[in-house]
């Protein structure tokens, strides 16, 4: 697949740590929505649930077969993280951090772009309704 796609992702966590949800929107480049999934991941951190977001939208990125990728995010750490301009001080995210690198070392080109929570809001609407239902979603109501 030539064509851009675009990853939204969101990770959320209700006690930090606490009952944690992940949303994903994958889109073609004219916006049209390919993918939106929400995922209940159990217990984890805001953190653990924003890495866990990003490996998931990059795995079913590749599932699409496409090759170049846009991926935003709100969280800023991950984003500067992604981008290099953070480091990883945290041991527990090193390896989810070092998945999300050996996976978009896949891709032919990829860019990390920091958005606003108002620009994400799918995303997060998805990850705080797989909180709620406790279950994986793929709409909202």
């Amino acid at each position: 697949m030539t064509e851009e796609l675009t990853l939204n992702f969101d990770g959320g966590s209700r006690g930090n740590p606490g009952p944690a949800g992940i949303g994903v929107v994958i889109s073609a480049s004219d916006g049209t929505s390919l993918i939106t999934l929400g995922r209940f991941i159990g217990t984890a951190t805001n953190n653990v649930a924003e890495y866990t977001a990003l490996i998931v939208g990059l795995e079913q990125l590749a599932r699409l077969g496409a090759r170049r990728i846009v991926i935003r995010g709100d969280s800023e750490l991950i984003i500067k993280q992604m981008r290099g301009e953070y480091r990883v001080k945290n041991p527990g995210l090193r390896p989810l951090y070092e998945k999300v690198k050996s996976l978009v070392a896949r891709f032919e080109k990829f860019r990390f772009e920091h958005n606003l929570r108002e620009s994400n809001e799918l995303a997060d609407k998805l990850a705080n309704l797989a909180m709620d239902l406790k279950r994986e979603v793929t709409d909202v109501p």
